[in-house]
């Protein structure tokens, strides 16, 4: 089965989850999420998830010095981040038991 329409409908919440554990700029959400088996996720589909989010007033932004080049841009989550997570988690759960329920219908 192709993941990639799968994490296109749940990389927000995935990107979500991961900031809710700590703040973190765009490659270490992209690493932690390929670490926890999302290796197919694009460093593109990442980076414009966290633009995204930032414009939509769910993340927090500011800049971190880097000794070895540019500064880096760290993304944390704010309330209504936090409420998207929530209602995201709740949705995601509802629906992977419907899904299952199906699978084991199908004998699955």
């Amino acid at each position: 089965m192709d993941t990639t329409q799968l994490l296109k409908g749940v990389l927000d919440l995935a990107v979500l989850s991961v900031l809710a554990r700590e703040d973190a700029y765009g490659y270490e959400v992209v690493r932690t999420l390929r670490e926890a088996g999302l290796e197919d996720v694009g460093d593109a589909s990442v980076y414009g998830t966290l633009r995204r989010l930032f414009r939509s007033g769910k993340l927090t932004t500011y800049l971190v010095p880097s000794e070895g080049g540019p500064h880096r841009k760290y993304y944390g989550l704010n309330d209504l981040g936090r409420d998207h997570l929530e209602v995201g988690a709740k949705t995601w759960s509802s629906f992977s038991d419907v899904i299952d329920g199906l699978l084991e219908v199908a004998g699955r």
